[in-house]
């Protein structure tokens, strides 16, 4: 979404923020993310993405965001999240993809994650770092790679 700012009648964008939260555990042959398949979202349905994500809502902190979110869709909470990167990401051509996302992992967490919008989601499944499905959400595949390989700035980009 973009926005025209009355004094100088530039067109600005505004900013949509969204928290994601990437639960790792380790396993004899590596670490593992667990993943849900999105389906009826209107977005990038039939991919892999993170176990729980979402908008981030006005006076909420990205932390908080990604606390409720896990909650939300996975039924856990007490997570010990990580910071791990915050990614200004652009799709050239739509405004509705200029965005800043806060990317967690949690190592430990309360609860036995499970599918709780089953609407939105067709399957909740641990995959290794090394080895992860297809069709995986683009930017966020970006991301699972950093981590796997230790290469994450704190500040990401992605589409430009």
């Amino acid at each position: 979404m973009s926005v025209t700012d009355p004094a100088t009648g530039k067109v600005r964008f505004a900013i949509v923020p969204a928290a994601y939260v990437f639960l790792l555990r380790d396993c004899v042959h590596g670490p593992e993310v667990l993943l849900q398949l999105r389906q009826g979202t209107g977005y990038m349905d039939d991919h892999w993405a993170a176990a729980a994500a979402g908008h981030i809502e006005a006076g909420e902190t990205a932390e908080a965001a990604a606390a409720r979110e896990a909650a939300e869709e996975i039924g856990v909470h007490d997570l010990a999240l990580e910071f791990v990167t915050a990614m200004q990401r652009t799709q050239r051509g739509h405004a509705i993809d200029e965005r800043v996302d806060f990317f967690f992992v949690a190592r430990s967490w309360i609860g036995d994650p499970h599918i709780v919008e089953p609407e939105k989601s067709a399957d909740l499944r641990w995959w290794p770092l090394s080895d992860l499905p297809s069709p995986v959400v683009p930017h966020e595949a970006a991301v699972l790679r950093g981590i796997r390989d230790h290469s994450l700035s704190p500040l990401s980009h992605f589409g430009f």
